[in-house]
This record gives C-alpha cells, structure tokens and sequence, in this order.
C-alpha cells in the first residue's frame, strides 16, 4: 500500500505549521483519505492567519479526485482535521464515539462541517480495523477521541498520528518534550503520555505528522 501526503494548508497563528491530509491507496478498498484540512470559514482563516487550500486540488496532484476516496478516517473533529469533510459525502467517516460527543458538545463552530446533513458515521468505541491492513489506535490526549492510523506497508507499519505529537521532536521527547509554543498539544498531559508511549511501543517502521514534514523513519 502506498501513503500519499496532501498539503491542504498552512497555519500562521500556530508556528506557520503545515496542515497536510494523507491517502491510503489500498488495493481492494480504493482511495482512503485520512483527514480533510480546514473549511472555509472568514472568521477562522483571519484568526489563525491561515492560507488555505482546496482538498480537491490536493488530490488532483495525485491524479485522484474527491469522487476516487472511498472512506474518510478523521484523526479527530478539530477545524483543521474535518474541516472539507461535506466534500466527501459519498463516503463513510470513520471517527471515534467519544470524539464526536466531545465535538458536538465544544465545537459549536465546527459542527457543520462534520454534521452536516446526510454524513454518514460509522463510530468506534476504541481501536478497530478499518480494512484489511488497515486500522485505527485510540490515542487519547490532544482529545478525547483522538485516533491514530496504522498502515501494513512492505516495509512494515507505518502510523499517521494525527495530533498526538505535532510534530517529529515532540513524538521523540514525549514528557521531555518543549510545548511552551505548542499550545494545545494535549488537553490530558498523562493521557496524552500514556498515547505516545503505546504508539511508540508499536515500533512503526515510519511516523507521518499532519503539521511537521519530516517523517521518522525505525
């Protein structure tokens, strides 16, 4: 199976860090896409000092379109994980229980991007195969609900962690690790720990961050 990187945005506000999405191109299942980028929202864009981008146009550099991505699989409901999810329609999204409770209790401006009319939820109470070799770890922290993505690849596991570490450092020091700039990393610290731990103890043979371009490599 291949992993292919979207970049859908950048985020000024936040360390100008990358807002990417991912695509599993798996072999019987079709295009799976994991995270949707941010929505289209004044409010949102101004605050955050964000440059957005289509998630159409990100795949038409990858010779796919919206129409090609069978299932969606959000990391967890914050804006720049959900926020082109109405473009999907179609497809089922994958997303934990507890994540989308939290998000429809806290996420008052982003609800309609992921409760729109007609989206189509299959929730999950802890960690679940999605397809063959394909499968979701709960990884609690930075919410609730987070959920990293596991990946059976010829050289091994590869994870799509969402933001349970934002970026490569962060994955590598865990407790040790600086977030005085990262605010919002974890809203649990020991969860958040517990989480990272587990991943790592998975011993992923590659880590792909949504906001760091670097990838680790076992």
């Amino acid at each position: 199976m291949e992993i292919v990187r979207l970049h859908l945005a950048r985020i000024g506000a936040l360390n100008d860090i990358p807002v990417h999405g991912f695509v599993i191109k798996h072999p019987r299942a079709g295009a799976i896409l994991v995270d949707t980028g941010i929505g289209s929202s004044a409010e949102l864009i101004k605050e955050w000092r964000i440059v957005n981008r289509e998630v159409a146009e990100a795949l038409a550099e990858h010779d796919l379109s919206p129409a090609d991505v069978k299932i969606v699989i959000n990391s967890h409901l914050h804006f720049d994980h959900c926020g082109q999810n109405a473009v999907f329609k179609h497809a089922p999204f994958y997303v934990q229980r507890s994540e989308v409770d939290r998000a429809r209790a806290e996420e008052p401006t982003v609800t309609q991007w992921f409760d729109f009319a007609g989206a189509r939820y299959e929730l999950l109470d802890g960690d679940a195969e999605i397809v063959d070799g394909v499968r979701v770890v709960r990884t609690p922290g930075h919410t609730v609900g987070h959920q990293s993505v596991f990946v059976d690849t010829a050289n091994g596991a590869a994870v799509m962690i969402g933001d349970a570490a934002y970026t490569s450092d962060i994955y590598r020091d865990v407790e040790k690790a600086d977030l005085t700039q990262w605010p919002g990393q974890h809203a649990n610290r020991g969860d958040w720990e517990r989480s990272l731990v587990k991943v790592q103890a998975m011993r992923p043979h590659s880590v792909h961050f949504c906001h760091d371009t670097r990838v680790i490599h076992a």
